[in-house]
């Protein structure tokens, strides 16, 4: 009874949140990709001319596959923009360009939360896979070893939602900064990519409040285990 009713008061009202945070990135992306910007700029050649005046010559600007998949890897220096920004001139396609060279410029500067992000990585995918999973198993064969290891692994992927925050946020500001500083866009065209980069932004603080409901919920339900 108490899974229920923690996973109905915490967990699904940030289910629903991520939902609609999703569909308001969908929707907000589609919107201003339909919004050419006046230099007719594509997503690689913005993230191309920024890299540049920004001196990371070592940074590759690829291709990937799917739609918002835009990423940049530290650990090979490559750009990778989806088929949707890559060869897009959007207001939308510049905006999301524009906000992964931002990790890039991070990632140069020896941005701290960036590094400590990349640094828990292994520890955090481990935790958000089966860290949930063995303090349930805890729970249901009541064996706090197993409740206390989950808990612990699962804190460690919370820990990288949390942090994931600045780093976006920052990322963000960094490619508003240099749209705006550099003039690949218009302050009509600016406010659009803005736009877009909010409502993404928005997805991973609804990531980090639906992974803290879902650590609170676990522990809840330790400490009424043991009460019980």
């Amino acid at each position: 009874m108490h899974l229920d009713i923690y996973y109905i008061i915490l967990v699904v009202p940030m289910l629903i949140l991520s939902l609609a945070c999703q569909a308001r990135v969908s929707s907000t992306f589609k919107k201003y990709s339909k919004a050419g910007n006046t230099r007719g700029l594509t997503g690689a050649e913005a993230a191309k001319a920024i890299l540049k005046r920004e001196g990371l010559f070592d940074v590759k600007v690829e291709r990937v596959a799917g739609r918002l998949t835009d990423h940049y890897d530290p650990r090979t220096k490559i750009l990778r923009l989806s088929d949707s920004v890559y060869s897009s001139a959007s207001v939308a396609a510049v905006g999301v360009a524009a906000h992964e060279t931002g990790h890039a410029i991070q990632h140069s500067e020896r941005y701290a939360w960036l590094w400590l992000r990349s640094s828990i990585v292994p520890v955090a995918n481990i935790g958000s896979s089966i860290g949930p999973y063995l303090a349930i198993l805890g729970l249901v064969f009541g064996m706090d070893i197993f409740i206390t290891a989950g808990i612990l692994l699962f804190s460690a992927a919370v820990i990288f939602y949390l942090i994931t925050l600045p780093v976006e946020f920052d990322a963000s500001g960094k490619a508003l900064e240099v749209l705006e500083r550099d003039g690949l866009l218009t302050s009509n065209e600016l406010a659009g990519s803005r736009k877009v980069l909010q409502a993404a932004a928005m997805t991973y603080v609804a990531s980090a409040l639906t992974a803290v409901a879902s650590l609170a919920r676990l522990v809840m339900l330790s400490r009424n285990r043991r009460r019980d």
